[in-house]
């Protein structure tokens, strides 16, 4: 017997300023990134997910984007700490989400995305929840997208 477990993904202030800050003062410094770093863009956030549960298989993604735009989700592989080490590009998963509400699509039209991406990309993220309870990923918002605009959750089923 299974039930379904929905996970928001909660925006993460504190590191997205960390990351915001690391960009600023390599700038401030003149100096560049380190070989292999990933640096925030102005248009990226940090969001996480919290598993309450670790046995869990993807069901399915619910991305609400009100208005035109896309939205672009990479997890992170590894548990990330800022404040120690940097974020590095190796560090980055694939496939990513991408979902978008293009031009002309209608107020109660599905978000679309690339079906097959992002649901390899959730059986990875239901994979990693086996050994993790907090999980860590970049949005990237684009086309007019934002994160006011965004609504993003995915859900599992849980084996009880």
């Amino acid at each position: 017997m299974s039930t379904e477990l929905e996970l928001s993904f909660r925006p993460d202030t504190d590191l997205t300023e960390v990351m915001r800050l690391r960009v600023q003062s390599l700038q401030q410094r003149g100096q560049k990134r380190q070989d292999g770093e990933r640096l925030l863009q102005p248009n990226e956030a940090v969001y996480r997910l919290d598993f309450t549960k670790q046995s869990l298989g993807f069901l399915r993604w619910t991305v609400r984007l009100a208005q035109t735009g896309r939205l672009t989700i990479t997890a992170t592989s590894q548990l990330w700490t800022p404040d120690l080490t940097n974020l590095m590009t190796r560090q980055l998963l694939e496939p990513v989400g991408v979902f978008w509400r293009a031009p002309g699509d209608a107020g109660d039209a599905p978000t679309q995305c690339y079906e097959a991406d992002a649901h390899e990309f959730g059986e990875r993220i239901a994979e990693l929840a086996k050994i993790r309870k907090a999980m860590y990923f970049l949005l990237e918002f684009a086309d007019g997208c934002s994160p006011q605009t965004v609504d993003c959750s995915i859900t599992f089923t849980v084996d009880c």
